[in-house]
Order: structure tokens, then sequence, then C-alpha cells
């Protein structure tokens, strides 16, 4: 099965076959596309003609994760009729796998001498995704270094060439800006601004998500925290521990906010305004792709499962969520894949190389603040769909200084012609394509039933009353929903405790108090000697985090 390609994958088959084979000057040839143009399928075809050309008689890819690994040998197989091994892990013995293995970057470290063998037995193509991971001084580019020393060609894909920490990765030369010096005649380059153009990407919203938190001290004296200005503290306050980072503005948008005196999310929190304003985009999205989905990109594990609890609120659907601790993640990641649910939460699991297509959101609060994170984090929401894709991929992140300055540089590189993001005019029938008015209940053309949207309401932390999303202030009292968020001072510091030498998230923290004193006193009605013992040891915090194994047990 021949698969039609773009014509940029075509010039780059063409370029990286005339200069591995035509010139033969450097065996490495630099495919440096944008992030979702489609990098994977113009590799492969690149191997084909390789095969078809008898120069070379296998193939090994490295590839950034387990998922990843997934999809290059799909797409693999599609364009090559050839299927391809995987390897995520460690396996002394890797020769029995094929003739065309995939692997991630983790499992090159420990499998080293194993490729070592099989390029110098075979003539091979080495094909590196995601080079910025191969830093010459890290682990995995002295073992990529020497694992494939004698490999026939070298394939080198990126689409951010430059690692934000400035090292330089293997088997290309850097110029003293930090970016890849590879000559022109083997380089093929397509920017994400001539990605749009050609419609290969789509345009990117961005929406600066402010707020500004007002943290009352305990001297009854308050400090404003925001994202466009430094936080000054009162002189006589200056010199306790902590305390300025603890009042670091991106540190509290990772911190969660619950009700007070409870253990449930706080729906005016940050983090809910944040979510709103993806929701409100993501359900006008759907108006022109029933199937859009949402990303969110959280920091932690815990600040993920927040955003789950928040979700399940606000939408009335459970969102997906994926992270390394979870059994079967990349199951999780292919069945979101393949469903029409609205949002998938994910720590640092879907951030590159992951294709989920029908992505068209991200709410974006990880732990990495680099431009390469933010880039790759970007790259999952503009893939396009078909030729007559109409929808913009929509990234909604704090109002961070950093995450500002990446924004604009991508924004530089849109094309001006490609316009500003507009609410959809009609809906889009996913059955025959006729356009309906946004309203409609049934497709005028086809009869097809258009799903119902879940009400979503924003309860008023003044008076109660519902509110419907994206109201300024409250229908009933009128209180002012402008991004202001209060705070108090042992909740802007704590993130949670380490007691025992346990790190105990701060939701087990707060679940522990909220049952600390009805535990306390069954414990000592129960009149178990053993259990007072344990009691008397065992400190109030832990209780939450062991409520949670519990649960987890059934």
């Amino acid at each position: 099965m021949m698969i039609k390609l773009r014509p940029w994958q075509e010039e780059a088959t063409t370029k990286a076959i005339n200069w591995l084979l035509k010139d033969r000057k450097d065996k490495h040839f630099l495919l440096n596309a944008a992030p979702g143009a489609g990098k994977t399928i113009a590799a492969c075809t690149i191997a084909r003609e390789l095969f078809d050309r008898n120069e070379i008689d296998r193939v090994i890819v490295i590839a950034p994760r387990s998922e990843v690994v997934n999809q290059w040998s799909k797409d693999f197989n599609l364009v090559t009729q050839r299927p391809m091994s995987k390897v995520t892990g460690v396996d002394g013995n890797i020769d029995y796998l094929g003739m065309d293995v995939c692997a991630t970057w983790s499992a090159i470290q420990g499998l080293a001498l194993g490729f070592h063998d099989l390029c110098n037995k075979n003539r091979t193509l080495v094909i590196c995704d995601e080079h910025h991971h191969a830093a010459v001084e890290a682990a995995w580019g002295d073992s990529a270094d020497s694992a494939f020393t004698q490999a026939r060609f070298v394939l080198v894909l990126t689409g951010t060439p430059i690692r934000s920490d400035g090292a330089q990765s293997v088997w290309l030369a850097y110029h003293d800006s930090g970016a890849i010096s590879h000559p022109s005649e083997g380089t093929y380059t397509l920017t994400y601004g001539q990605a749009v153009d050609l419609g290969y990407c789509r345009p990117i919203t961005f929406h600066r998500h402010e707020g500004r938190f007002t943290v009352e001290l305990d001297s009854g004296e308050s400090t404003q925290v925001s994202g466009n200005e430094k936080t000054e503290l009162p002189k006589n306050l200056k010199k306790i521990p902590g305390l300025q980072r603890a009042l670091d503005y991106y540190k509290l948008t990772c911190t969660p906010q619950y009700i007070k005196g409870s253990t449930n999310p706080l729906m005016t929190g940050y983090q809910a305004t944040m979510l709103e304003a993806a929701m409100i985009k993501l359900d006008d999205l759907r108006n022109r792709m029933p199937k859009a989905g949402g990303l969110v990109i959280a920091p932690t594990i815990e600040m993920a499962k927040y955003f789950v609890e928040l979700i399940e609120i606000m939408e009335g659907e459970t969102p997906m969520l994926v992270h390394s601790q979870l059994p079967n993640a990349e199951s999780r990641i292919a069945a979101f894949r393949n469903s029409s649910k609205k949002w998938l939460v994910s720590v640092a699991m879907v951030s590159e190389g992951v294709d989920i297509p029908r992505l068209r959101v991200l709410v974006y609060l990880p732990s990495a603040r680099t431009e390469l994170a933010f880039r790759q984090a970007v790259g999952r929401v503009v893939r396009t769909t078909s030729p007559d894709d109409d929808t913009r991929a929509y990234v909604v992140i704090p109002t961070l200084e950093a995450f500002e300055q990446y924004a604009r540089r991508v924004e530089e590189e849109i094309p001006h012609h490609k316009g500003k993001d507009k609410a959809a005019k009609t809906k889009k029938c996913p059955i025959c394509n006729h356009e309906n008015p946004l309203g409609a209940a049934h497709c005028s053309a086809c009869d097809h039933e258009f799903p119902k949207a879940s009400p979503r309401l924003k309860p008023c932390p003044n008076c109660g009353t519902d509110n419907p999303p994206g109201a300024k202030k409250c229908c009933m009292c009128g209180h002012s929903f402008d991004g202001e968020f209060n705070l108090k001072l042992d909740e802007a510091l704590r993130t949670g405790a380490i007691i025992r030498g346990m790190d105990i998230p701060e939701l087990e923290v707060l679940q522990a108090e909220g049952m600390a004193d009805h535990v306390r006193a069954a414990i000592l009605q129960s009149g178990d000697a053993r259990l007072i013992k344990l009691l008397k040891v065992m400190p109030e915090e832990v209780l939450g985090h062991l409520k949670t194994i519990l649960d987890s047990k059934g």
C-alpha cells in the first residue's frame, strides 16, 4: 500500500537520498520539521527508498518513550510493509527480535553492546527521533554514540533542535549560539510557520491566564502575588525561612485550592478558572469537530488527580488520567485516542512524540519550564486531521514571563494572513459535513442527532448562587469573578508534609486532618491496646496516606 505523501515529505526524501547516496559527504541527514508536520512518515519513506535501492539491511529507531515506540512500529509497517519489533526494557539478547527494531532511549543505555553488534554485522540505518535527548554529556548520548558507531546511515529527527540547557547532542556540530551546524545540503527544514501556511499544522491561540493571589499573613497583614510583578514582603517577614520561595507565583498556580475545612476542590480557585476558559473553548471547537479533545499537563501526580476531580465536577465526565505510576498507561493513551472522551490529564507522558490527532486544547501547567518542553507540548494540539479542518489550536498558560516569551516566539511564526481565533458560527455534522445552526438538535440534511452539551455552572463563593460559565460577576449578589484568589499563609507554605521520612501529598494531609479526631476517638473506644499503642507513635498526617492505600486495594 502506497501512502500519499505531502509535498514536503517527497522533497525531504529526495534530498536525503541525494545526500546519503550521491554526495556521500556525511552519513548523517538532519530532518528538522515542526512537531505535528509528519516527520515519522517522512523518515519511514526514506528508509523504504534505501531498502528499495539495496543500501541497507535493517533499521533501528530510537524513540522517547514506549507509547512513541508503538506508533513507530505501526507507521513503519504501514509505509515499508516490514514488521518492526519493540524494545522498551533491558534484554541482553536483542538479535532474536527480527531485522527492524524500535527502542526507547532509556533502553539503549543497557543494550549498547547488543546494538553495536547489530550495526557491525548489518548495513543499518539508525533513525534518531527527538534528537535533543542525546546530549553528549548525558548517559543516553554516550550510549547512543557507542552503540551506533558502525551504522551505515543516521537519520536525525527533531522539531526542537536547541536544548534549553545548552547541551550539545551527539553526531552533529553546533554553532556558538547553540543552534545545530550541519551542511544545508544535508538538512531539510520545515518551520512551524511554514507548516501552518501549507496546512500541515493548525495556527495557535494562546490564552494567558492571569491570577492575583492575596496571601493573608499571620501578622494580620497581606501580600499580593501575581505573574507580572515581583512579590515584595514586609520587612519584618523577610527573614522567615522559605517564605519568599513559598510566595512564588508559579508555585501558587501549582498548589491545589480546597473549600475551607474540606478536601473538596475550590470551584472558584485558580486551576478551576483555568479549566473553565479551556472548557468554553473546547465546547466551541466541538461544534466544528465533535470528537475534539483537551489535554491537561500537570506538574505532579497530586495535581493531576486534583485536575481530575475538578473536571469531574465541572463536566460531569471522568477524564482519562495517565502518569508513570499507573499500570498500562500506554493503553490508557490509546483508549483516549480512539474515543470521544473530552479530557486527558497527564504528568509528562503526552508531552512529546505522542500522536493524538483529535487534541485541540491544551491546559499547560507543567513541572518543566523550558522552551523545548513548551514547544513539544504545544505540538500535541497542532496536528491537522484533514484538508477541510478549519479548527485552531488553543493553549491556556499561566501569566508567567517565561511562558509568555515562548508563546510570543511561536505566534511570530504564524503567517499573518491566517487571521485570529474566531468563535464557531455554525455546527458541522460529523456524518455528512452539512453546516447547521449552533442551536440545532438534529442535522437538517441527514437528521443526525447532535450530542447535548453538559451544563456547567460556576458557584458564587459569596452567596452560593450558580452562574453560567464565563460570568464576570455573580448574577445574584454581584460578587466579582475577576481572578482574585485569597490564601492563608499556611496554605501558601504547605504543599504536603514530610513525616517519618515519607513525602505525603497535600491532599492526603488534608484528608488526615479531616478524619483524625474521628479515628482517634474510635480507636480509644475500641479498647484495643495494640491500636492505642500504635496511635501514640503514628503521626495523624499518615492517616490520609493509609486511606489512599486501603482504597486502592478495594
